[in-house]
């Protein structure tokens, strides 16, 4: 299994010379003032000693994709402007997480939020497919988004979108904090495209108590052998970064 790290361009002489495998970073770092610095910017991730192999933050939170406040036209023109550049850059996978993009009003109808977004999928999917890109959907514990908050969740949007370019993400550190049993990696089973991971309190894999053998076991059982992305809240990443990457290594 490739073992990667979401992090910055600055940072991936230190997570090559770490042993992680690629760079996980945003789609919205590829937003520039003008097309020179974002040439430049795209430039420079073709150019990184880590390879750019999957993009989280697919949206600005001022961007909706749920509520009264969303601009179809100006979703669509981001995705046909920003979505190339994820592939010009080398990315397969898109990540759909965006809490702040995709959380709706408390007034508003949650079976219109979830009409919008099965709609917004929907226009991912017809970009993705021309760029050969996946675009995986990802669940976000109720503190950080009321929209698709669990695995199971997740995987029933992919199947109505019923798209190959769309996918399912399963993040550890949101499954632990929803308290989502992990056998739902196994219910999801085929829609499962890409892993986070973190440990307790969101720090580095390896420095808290969550059941690492028990994900191990439930990736297994769907013969996942793809990614796994570290998505977390480092307290010195320098220093813990290469220890975290071997702890990965022994457990997958």
């Amino acid at each position: 299994m490739k073992i990667g790290c979401c992090a910055s361009l600055d940072q991936a002489v230190m997570l090559q010379e770490a042993g992680f495998d690629f760079l996980e970073v945003p789609v919205v770092s590829l937003m520039g003032e003008n097309q020179q610095q974002v040439n430049e910017r795209i430039k420079a991730y073709q150019d990184s000693p880590l390879p750019v192999e999957v993009c989280n933050i697919l949206l600005p939170g001022s961007l909706k994709v749920t509520g009264n406040q969303v601009d179809q036209q100006a979703l669509d023109t981001y995705l046909a402007k920003m979505l190339p550049r994820v592939k010009e850059i080398g990315a397969d996978t898109v990540v759909f997480g965006s809490g702040g993009a995709r959380t709706y009003p408390t007034d508003f109808s949650a079976g219109e939020a979830h009409r919008q977004i099965v709609h917004f999928l929907q226009m991912v999917a017809w970009y993705a497919e021309s760029l050969e890109l996946t675009m995986v959907i990802e669940p976000l514990n109720r503190e950080e988004s009321n929209a698709i908050n669990t695995v199971l969740e997740a995987t029933a949007l992919a199947e109505e979108v019923n798209h190959p370019s769309i996918k399912v993400l399963a993040d550890f550190y949101h499954m632990q904090k929803e308290q989502e049993p992990l056998t739902n990696i196994a219910k999801a089973d085929r829609w499962i495209r890409h892993i986070h991971v973190a440990d307790s309190n969101r720090f580095a894999p390896g420095t808290g108590s969550y059941p690492y053998h028990d994900l191990r076991e439930q990736l297994e059982s769907i013969d996942y052998h793809q990614r796994l992305s570290i998505e977390c809240q480092w307290k010195d990443m320098e220093a813990e970064a290469a220890e975290a990457n071997r702890f990965l290594h022994e457990i997958f």
